[in-house]
């Protein structure tokens, strides 16, 4: 073991030689493996991991059977990609961070040079360097996790570290999108898929200023839990006539912005054409096909489109800011918490009966 340094110099908790992390093998199961703590290099720290998110993706591309090839594929590292901790250790040349240091991690590392980069948009880095934690590095379903200082967000008081691996992927994702289409409160907006990144979208909407949210689901379970937050002015059934819903709750002019999160054929359709004259569509859900009529749903209403990608790292800055200035917690839509000993009961939540997010814990 080695000692950590606390703030002051005097030495902190020891950090062991070795640890269990949790490993996706594609067939639905979790595996529990020892491997080594490792040694924070250059512009590099070492975090003590005390949440981890389960995100769509993972299940999706990686707990269900490895899918991707090449610089896309999971590498059989160590799971999850959306951490928050407490720097126990920073490596030479780290110019910010500091042993107790409380951040989220933006979930890819890029080469730092090319535009994307530059940006602080690691997500669109196409080098060959570019590496996703939880699937092409170790990421944060372990008790220790290495990091690059360029993609560690502070995360200021008062959110949680839960709040902060949820910020690092879902809420990001949302801040994105909305501030994309320039949403505030002149605008109702509508969310049409209410899981967990849906949720984040109404309370993204509540930070920026908007007043009224509408939500649209079709899966009853989510549909409750959605109702349960508080966040939703009204949730909407979108298997009975979820437009004919829209109009009647706007006075028949729609919503002057929509978001997209559930990346459904129909559900984007109720987005589009729930649009007002002039509204705005954001869309966030991946995957799958959108019909549209461009004359009639684009064209004649003069609609705006916007495709959105995650969020940079100043980006997610400016989200963690936000939300501790108005006292919005993501830790709210976080539905279930299982310690990392039962991530695999943790990933069969999340593939099935929860309805929010799913985080794993991490004790003291």
């Amino acid at each position: 073991m080695t000692a950590s340094a606390s703030p002051s110099g005097a030495p902190g908790p020891a950090v062991p030689a070795r640890m269990t992390g949790a490993y996706l093998p594609g067939d639905g199961t979790v595996a529990l493996r020892e491997t080594a703590v490792p040694v924070p290099g250059e512009g590099q720290v070492l975090l003590r991991t005390r949440a981890s998110g389960i995100c769509g993706s993972d299940i999706h591309y990686i707990y269900n059977g490895h899918i991707g090839e090449g610089g896309a594929a999971y590498r059989g590292v160590v799971a999850g990609h959306e951490p928050a901790g407490e720097v126990v250790e920073a490596g030479p040349g780290c110019r910010r961070l500091r042993p107790g240091d409380r951040v989220a991690v933006y979930h890819i590392s890029g080469c730092g040079q090319c535009e994307e980069c530059s940006r602080g948009y690691f997500i669109g880095c196409t080098s060959e360097l570019r590496a996703a934690y939880g699937w092409q590095r170790d990421g944060g379903h372990a008790p220790y996790l290495l990091a690059d200082e360029n993609t560690c967000v502070p995360l200021p008081e008062p959110l949680t570290y839960v709040d902060g691996a949820f910020i690092a992927c879902g809420v990001g994702t949302v801040y994105e999108a909305l501030t994309r289409i320039g949403v505030s409160g002149a605008d109702r907006l509508l969310v049409t898929g209410l899981g967990p990144v849906g949720a984040a979208a109404a309370l993204v909407a509540r930070a920026l200023g908007v007043s009224t949210v509408y939500g649209a689901e079709v899966v009853p379970g989510r549909m409750a839990w959605a109702r349960g937050l508080g966040l939703f002015d009204e949730v909407i059934d979108s298997s009975d006539a979820p437009l004919d819903a829209v109009r009647a709750l706007t006075g028949g002019t729609g919503v002057e912005a929509a978001v997209d999160c559930s990346g459904h054929p129909a559900a984007r359709s109720l987005a589009l054409r729930s649009l007002r004259v002039r509204g705005r569509l954001a869309l966030v859900g991946e995957g799958g096909p959108m019909s549209l009529d461009v004359s009639e749903d684009v064209l004649h209403k003069q609609v705006l489109i916007s495709g959105s990608w995650v969020t940079s790292v100043p980006g997610m800055t400016r989200l963690a800011e936000l939300l501790a200035r108005r006292g919005l917690h993501p830790e709210a839509l976080v539905s279930d918490r299982f310690p990392q000993a039962e991530a695999g009961r943790a990933y069969e939540a999340a593939v099935g009966r929860a309805a929010g997010k799913v985080c794993l814990v991490f004790d003291d």
